[in-house]
Order: C-alpha cells, then structure tokens, then sequence
C-alpha cells in the first residue's frame, strides 16, 4: 500500500538543536526529535525542555508531520516527558512511544496528552519480545493509534541475532499482520548504514514487499532513497490508470488488463493510487542526495 503518510519518518536528537532546521528541510513525511537513545540520561531533563524548539521554529509545511519520540512511559523520565509536552506552546502532531509492550502504554500517552492535543497521534514502537506476544493487544489499545513501528536494534540484542534481513523477517511479518488486522501503518526499522545508499535502497525493496508502508531515517540523505521505494514509479502508475479505466469501461466488473484478471480489489486500490500519486512526480534519489 503505497501512501505518503510516512514513506520517510526522520529521526534527530533533542540535544542537537543546530540540526533540527536539516531535519525540517530534509523533506521526510515525518519529523521526529528523539528524547530517547539519542540523548544520554544526564541530558534528559535538557532534552525535554530543547525540544519544545523543534516544534515552535517548523515550517508551515502541511505535507508534513512533526513527532517527538519519548522515553519508555514506564520509567520516570518518559512520564517527565510527557508532562513537559502539555506545556510546549506548540504540540507536536505525534508522540512516538517506545518499548510498548502492553496497550496500557499506549492508553499512558493518550491520558496524560489526550486533553491538551486533541489532534494527537500516536506511534507504537515493538522492540522487545513481549511486545510481539502483545501485537494485537497493542494494535487496538486507541483510536489514536496510527502506526506500529519495528524496532529491530534493540529486539535482536534480546534475541542475541544480528541485524540482517533474514533473523528478523518472521517477526516483521508479524508487525505488519498486525498492523493492517487493525487498520494501521507499520513503518520498518533504520539502515544503520548511514552512508551505504545502496543498502538502504535494498532493505527499503524488503520493507515495502513484506507489506511496510515507510522506513526510518537517521539522516537525511537516506529520505529520497525511501521516498523512491516506498512510491510508485511511473509503469505502475500506467497500470493504475489502465485499470481504473478498465472498470469504467467494464461497469465495475471483473475484466482484463494486460492479459491480467482485475476486479473490485484492482479498482479500489489504482483509484487509491492515483488519488495520492497520480499529480505528483516521484522523486528519484538522485534527486536529493546529499
């Protein structure tokens, strides 16, 4: 399912301020400061209080979001952050929330923030092993809920595996299932390779055909790289308007395209397609490296 919701969700820490406007400019659908692992525990406190400035120097940009990623809600320095963000003058659009590992986490966030941000959303971070017992709990623990987020560092460090595709694949079939049962997006682990493209380009293609709707980004000259994978390109947008044409002709009935039985599910998913892509050129990663 192609979508521009969060091709791209771009990570940057709290505590280095002299790159959120990097971060603003990068382009990703989603940007994120982190309070989180980026920030060392002596800095909480810090963090929490810079970050408000993420948030307050955002372009007007409507195509875009702008999240914070909190520390575990089970630990006193997440239920700080929280508290803090009731009175940053301006809320961010989404609180990612880490290490969720029952729907109380989630129910946490949207009772604390839930009055002060009527218009919050939330994304569930599943990073550890009971929260994958948890999957389903989770998916459905708010209506607020619009993502689920793989974590892949920090579950292989429990799981004692590494970090390639192939460890993780069965439980990121698992976030996804999940995920898509409960009307949601699910968004892959980082390449940790910041400046191995290529890489990023390949387990972007892994992502996107075991079902993830974006990736996270750790710097920004891996976003044109997700934003090429996770849009389609223009022989798929053919298809999509071949077919869409296909069902009008047909009067909605199960036709031919290409040689190729379409039906109801075809239509419904080129019309979808085309509404969100059709416009708009894709960007290439050529086009934004750097």
């Amino acid at each position: 399912m192609f979508t521009r919701y969060c091709r791209s969700v771009l990570c940057t820490p709290a505590i280095a301020p002299d790159r959120y406007a990097s971060c603003h400019s990068s382009g990703a659908d989603i940007r994120v400061v982190d309070l989180e692992d980026s920030v060392p525990a002596h800095r909480k406190e810090e963090a929490r209080h810079t970050a408000a400035r993420f948030f307050s120097t955002a372009p007007q940009d409507t195509t875009a979001r702008c999240a914070i990623r909190v520390n575990a809600v089970t630990e006193p320095d997440g239920l700080a952050d929280l508290l803090a963000l009731r009175h940053y003058p301006v809320k961010p659009a989404i609180v990612q929330i880490p290490k969720v590992e029952s729907a109380r986490d989630v129910e946490i966030v949207e009772q604390v923030l839930g009055g002060d941000c009527p218009r919050l959303e939330l994304f569930a971070v599943i990073e550890t092993p009971r929260g994958v017992e948890r999957l389903r709990e989770i998916a459905t623990a708010s209506p607020r809920l619009r993502a689920l987020i793989f974590g892949a560092a920090d579950y292989a460090m429990e799981l004692g595996v590494g970090l390639e595709w192939e460890p993780l694949a069965q439980v990121r079939s698992l976030v996804v299932n999940s995920a898509r049962a409960a009307g949601l997006h699910a968004i892959d682990a980082p390449t940790f390779e910041l400046t191995d493209l290529p890489l990023a380009h390949r387990e972007s293609t892994l992502a996107r055909r075991a079902g993830f709707s974006g990736k996270i980004a750790l710097h920004p000259r891996q976003v044109p790289v997700l934003h090429e994978v996770f849009s389609p390109d223009a022989e798929q947008l053919a298809l999509a308007r071949r077919i869409v044409a296909a069902a009008e002709t047909s009067g909605e009935s199960v036709t031919t395209v290409a040689g190729t039985m379409v039906g109801r599910p075809f239509f419904t998913a080129s019309r979808r397609l085309l509404d969100e892509f059709g416009p708009v050129p894709v960007l290439t990663s050529q086009e934004g490296d750097r």
